[in-house]
């Protein structure tokens, strides 16, 4: 396999740092109960938002309790620093958007401060013309995306801020012209609305230091057919710098065409990888392609029983024959889910109403498939694994971590309840 050059933007960022350059903050707020800093504006508990204050809480904060902030602004990357702490001592989980890892359980003891920086990604479904794209939009899916997870379509950047005892003393946003991994999957990569699900999409920004985002256009029930005709696809394309990575995982759904008659692994599947390799490329990104995580199913002997082998084979074959980097999350999910074992494994899949959904993952083992998926992306050569966090990048899936000691906090189910507003509209 050749694996994709550096492109020069990403290689500029490895000799200057890495965040590549930033514009003075756009919006500061201070959350702390006395006089704010100068420059930043006070944000007190009662503070919620509205459309003329363009700014706020989504509803009334409670000291100590999980809450939601957020702020307009336009599509972009964000660079968000944070400084934590206070007189009491915390433990602070910021997610963004709908429930994207950013910050994880960060520990400040009574009286000291402690400052973050992350990057985040903001859009709208709006797709602007331009020589290689019609003008229009994402056609998103309704009420799913317009009210459940609108968050992640409107001109807002949402912060979640939780944790055992969580201590956000101020924010300072500033924009960022900073390289962008995109993502393209089903459920098992999309920002999942509400517990107990979860994707390793949404962990992922968690093993990334600042100075790269992560922009995830992934959805529910999706396929890479499915990817081009809602023009999720061209969304990314629209957005796209040169340099740009795009991660690509589907199959779980592609699976149903065969019984409807209308594809199969080998023909259309193939084909519609094809597709999206060549857009990408024409584009100046970087396309990878991801086989799909196995299903919870094993035989007698503890070993898992495949359920996606001919899309994963396929898959394989597509990298092979496009020269596009892989990451074979399928070979790499078996051995995690036998090391968990055929009960210990349930711990890593969604369990509504005490039922195990053999499909889809809890925030535990979401978090596990994306250290996969980080360390496929450095074994892979990816110039975007350059910004992968320090001790990340090399996970064994022989020695996941600990289920009991596993502590990233739930998100309160009350979000997500948001309806779009105009942006939908071309």
């Amino acid at each position: 396999m050749t694996l994709s050059p550096i492109p020069w933007l990403l290689a500029a960022a490895l000799l200057a740092g890495p965040i590549l350059a930033r514009a003075a903050d756009l919006r500061r707020f201070d959350f702390t109960d006395g006089t704010p800093q100068a420059g930043f504006t006070a944000v007190t508990p009662d503070t919620t938002y509205t459309a003329a204050r363009g700014y706020g809480y989504d509803s009334a904060a409670q000291p100590g309790r999980p809450a939601y902030f957020s702020v307009d602004l336009p599509e972009g990357n964000y660079n968000v620093s944070v400084t934590l702490g206070g007189t009491q001592a915390g433990v602070t989980t910021i997610k963004s958007e709908v429930r994207r890892l950013m910050l994880d359980n960060v520990r400040t003891a009574a009286g000291t401060l402690e400052q973050r920086t992350f990057t985040v990604n903001v859009r709208t479904p709006r797709i602007p013309a331009s020589a290689t794209l019609a003008a229009g939009a994402v056609n998103l899916k309704a009420p799913r995306e317009t009210v459940q997870e609108a968050w992640n379509w409107d001109r807002r950047l949402t912060l979640e801020f939780n944790g055992e005892q969580p201590q956000v003393r101020s924010i300072a946003i500033s924009t960022v012209s900073a390289p962008t991994v995109f993502l393209l999957g089903d459920s098992t990569v999309s920002d999942q609305p509400g517990e107990p699900y979860a994707s390793w999409g949404q962990m992922l920004p968690r093993f990334f230091r600042p100075g790269i985002a992560i922009a995830n256009h992934a959805q529910s029930g999706e396929t890479y057919r499915d990817s081009l005709q809602r023009r999720r696809l061209d969304k990314v394309l629209s957005a796209m710098q040169p340099g740009d990575t795009v991660l690509m995982q589907f199959g779980h759904n592609d699976q149903k065409q065969i019984k409807e008659g209308k594809g199969g692994p080998y023909t259309t599947y193939l084909d519609e990888i094809r597709q999206h390799v060549a857009a990408i490329r024409a584009h100046g990104g970087v396309p990878v392609i991801l086989s799909s995580m196995e299903r919870r199913a094993f035989d007698a002997n503890g070993k898992v029983v495949p359920s996606l082998i001919d899309y994963a084979n396929a898959a394989r074959q597509a990298a092979t024959e496009l020269r596009t980097p892989l990451i074979d999350l399928n070979a790499l999910s078996k051995p995690l889910y036998e090391t968990l074992g055929v009960e210990g494994s349930k711990a890593a899949f969604a369990q509504p109403q005490g039922k195990v959904d053999n499909t889809h993952h809890n925030n535990y083992g979401a978090y596990q498939l994306a250290q996969l998926v980080a360390t496929g992306m450095r074994r892979e050569g990816l110039a975007a694994a350059y910004w992968l966090a320090d001790g990340y990048g090399a996970y064994d899936p022989l020695k996941p971590d600990p289920v009991a000691t596993f502590a990233v906090p739930p998100s309160p189910n009350y979000s997500n309840q948001r309806p779009l507003g105009d942006e939908a509209n071309p």
